[in-house]
């Protein structure tokens, strides 16, 4: 399988939704782009999710990304907090399949282990690891850096078979 692909990799937040396009020849991952989209916290929160679906199909159709991964949500004590990611992560799901892509979900702890080797890596750790697994990436904000990780450990864990099923 020497199959080359474009991975587009999706950490979402409704303040931050971090985005990392990755090409992937093989065995062998090249840095296209990352960054990220940053909704008005002052706009209403219906202003805030369309900022986020928009700027995120503005990236796709620049990138042409032949697939998409994104973080899984992560729930903790607090359930407002839950719920606002929730509404994120659904709109950026919705934003990529309408930009007719399949998306596939990993856990946080799935891609630290994929980048990091630990499970309970540090940011700080997944930056350092992006430097090194994709020297040209240059020096990014967190959530760019998380969003890249997403993409590699979708390069590293999907199957042919996954992929030919995740396209819509």
């Amino acid at each position: 399988m020497n199959q080359s692909r474009v991975i587009i990799g999706i950490d979402p937040g409704l303040r931050h939704t971090g985005w990392g396009v990755i090409a992937q020849d093989g065995n062998r991952l090249s840095f296209i782009a990352a960054g990220r989209i940053n909704p008005d916290p002052d706009l209403p929160m219906a202003s805030r999710l369309l900022t986020l679906a928009e700027g995120l199909a503005d990236v796709v159709r620049l990138h042409t990304p032949d697939e998409a991964a994104i973080e899984e949500t992560f729930v903790n004590k607090n359930a407002r907090s839950a719920l606002l990611l929730g509404q994120a992560r659904g709109t950026a799901m919705l934003a990529l399949a309408q930009q007719g892509l399949g998306v596939t979900e990993y856990s946080a702890n799935r891609i630290k282990q994929s980048v990091t080797g630990h499970g309970h890596a540090e940011k700080n750790q997944i930056q350092t690891m992006i430097g090194i697994l994709l020297p040209g990436a240059g020096e990014l904000a967190a959530d760019a850096a998380d969003a890249l990780a997403v993409a590699i450990t979708h390069a590293h864990h999907s199957s042919a078979n996954q992929r030919i099923a995740g396209k819509t």
